[in-house]
């Protein structure tokens, strides 16, 4: 509701500065192709890179220092902090890294949004950047139409920085133009009153702009052109480090618990370090003014002096952190945890997430395990059976101990098959089938066709209640029967599907394709006992009037279903746990 009425008055605002004030247009202008450059950047970034970042990324958290340094070097290089917070909110997710891991990810890149000014404050205002940014633009779009990715990442990087040094030149010259009719350091506020004034204007300037990077370069270009005063171009920066936090927070509202988690992080990082910078405000700057004599850094060069002080006060941020990052992960661990409804929802999956191919396929399998165990686990209640006292017995030839367990197991389970499916089942399967769909857009054939059998593998799941539905009628009725013959033949069908559930269970986690593939082709050979039509089991026990015609029909049906539903295991099973596309496929035929 707030975000409905602000936007309207958001647009109406602008439109009135636009109309009123051609100045302002020309620096409004800058700010919205310095925007569109960044995104051009992040985009380029994802075709060129093919992968790699995201694989440095995940490679990179096996120590705090290696994930603060790999943090910095990606922003570093890429210019795009919300680029990398989206694949590691989606490593997170799919649990690929650790959440201190993400969290020395997300401090490093704190420090790397800083090479932003640098880039700002060297090039952008000291030089006719334009003309550089005019062939940049040119080149770029040549490059853009190549029919490689390779070349069209490149090209969109390349039309990317041209934007961003255009949409510099435009805010400068704004700046200069405004500074005829109106100088607005005259304006200036000094003290503690003055601290808190820019400091908010910064955070708000960030919330409005949506990028830290661009308040940071319209903070420079003013400052640069002497619209306003140093002290309160250094407020400003500190406050455009609070409007971050409120950015990714709102984005972390509709993300999962992890997400949520990394958001918080984010806030009081960066809460705590403009804490410190806001109170040791002067001493800083003092402290600059030192540093800039060492680095050649003139006097007079303000905006490379704020440059320097917006990294040394995030440096400073991430030296004090560090110390408490293992209270702070435990801190957060306590948040956001998962309510204990009745309606299953997804666990690993985030909308962020589908900007990362190989994270979106990790979650998907991950979640769509999550609903397999959920279904297998009525699937036993189907069968009148506790799946604790199935899982992990003796997997000897015989299976010694599981017909006295299946015999002995007669008290039927009250479970629902439809409610349950209604009620928990349905939601999740739906998640599953729109995150699937969303994240195949901007994969490769290869990551599409495996989204495609995991959506297989998803319906084979839900079709199995169906399956145990039917099943479940009969079983009940017929495992309590006064005629052992019956009895004994629906105890043989539950016994099958538990070892082929039990036999899944014991090569989940294999990391050999080959293993995995030899087993289920055994277990799918032993499938036989469960087609009585075709083993004649049911002729035999008709010709020998060991069943009623009532009895005999149930148990063909029967049979069937539970023939077909460990069918759907093994098939779901291959395409879950089979990596190779080829062995997974003599698994289909």
């Amino acid at each position: 509701m707030f975000k409905k009425l602000i936007y309207p008055l958001f647009l109406l605002l602008i439109g009135y500065i636009l109309f009123f004030s051609s100045d302002a247009k020309i620096i409004i202008a800058g700010i919205a192709i310095f925007i569109v450059g960044m995104i051009f950047m992040e985009d380029g970034f994802k075709l060129f890179s093919g992968g790699m970042l995201e694989k440095a990324l995940k490679k990179s958290t096996s120590s705090l220092p290696k994930a603060i340094a790999s943090g910095f070097v990606a922003t570093a290089i890429v210019q795009s902090s919300s680029l990398i917070s989206v694949i590691v909110i989606s490593f997170l997710s799919a649990e690929l890294i650790t959440l201190s891991g993400a969290i020395g990810i997300i401090f490093g890149s704190n420090i790397g949004t800083t090479t932003t000014a640098w880039i700002v404050s060297s090039f952008g205002v000291k030089i006719e950047i334009a003309q550089l940014a005019m062939s940049m633009v040119i080149f770029g779009v040549i490059l853009k139409l190549h029919s490689h990715k390779t070349y069209q990442g490149i090209g969109m990087i390349l039309l990317g920085l041209g934007f961003v040094f255009l949409g510099i030149a435009y805010m400068k010259e704004g700046f200069e133009t405004l500074r005829n009719g109106l100088h607005l350091a005259e304006y200036a506020i000094e003290g503690s009153w003055g601290i808190l004034v820019y400091v908010f204007l910064g955070a708000m300037a960030t919330v409005i702009i949506q990028s830290s990077s661009a308040t940071m370069a319209l903070i420079i270009t003013a400052l640069a052109t002497q619209q306003i005063l140093y002290i309160n171009a250094l407020e400003l920066a500190i406050g455009a480090n609070i409007g971050t936090t409120v950015t990714a927070v709102m984005g972390a509202m509709t993300s999962n618990t992890n997400g949520k988690r990394l958001a918080l992080a984010h806030f009081i990082f960066n809460m705590f370090t403009a804490f410190i910078a806001i109170v040791f405000l002067y001493q800083l700057s003092d402290f600059v003014d030192y540093l800039s004599y060492y680095v050649d850094i003139g006097e007079s060069d303000y905006a490379m002096k704020l440059a320097l002080f917006h990294t040394l006060f995030n440096v400073i941020g991430v030296l004090a952190m560090v110390p408490f990052i293992g209270h702070l992960e435990r801190f957060l661990k306590t948040k956001f945890k998962n309510d204990k409804k009745e309606v299953l929802r997804a666990k690993y999956l985030n909308e962020s997430i589908t900007e990362v191919p190989e994270a979106a396929i990790i979650a998907l399998e991950k979640e769509i395990s999550y609903l397999y165990n959920s279904v297998t686990e009525i699937l036993y209640h189907g069968l009148s059976l506790h799946r604790h006292k199935c899982v992990g017995i003796d997997f000897g030839e015989d299976y010694c101990e599981l017909p006295n367990i299946v015999k002995n197991s007669v008290n039927k389970i009250e479970i629902n098959v439809d409610e349950f499916y209604d009620r928990k089942i349905k939601t999740l399967y739906g998640e599953i089938l729109h995150f699937a769909t969303i994240s195949q857009e901007k994969m490769s054939q290869e990551e599409q066709y495996k989204v495609y059998m995991l959506k297989i593998a998803s319906r084979d799941i839900v079709e199995i209640l169906k399956d145990v539905k039917e099943l479940q009628k009969n079983t009940n009725r017929y495992i309590k029967s006064s005629n052992s013959d019956i009895k004994k033949q629906y105890n043989t069908l539950r016994e099958e599907i538990v070892k082929t559930l039990d036999g899944i269970n014991m090569i989940e986690n294999s990391a050999d394709d080959f293993d995995v593939y030899a087993k289920l082709s055994l277990l799918e050979s032993g499938l036989e006992k469960l087609d009585m039509i075709k083993n004649g089991r049911i002729d035999t026990l008709i010709r020998n009037n060991k069943i009623e015609p009532k009895m005999a029909s149930s148990l063909m049906n029967d049979s069937a279903f539970a023939y077909d539903i460990s069918k759907k295991l093994i098939h779901i099973a291959t395409i879950l746990w089979i990596e190779d596309r080829e062995i997974q496929e003599l698994g289909e035929m």
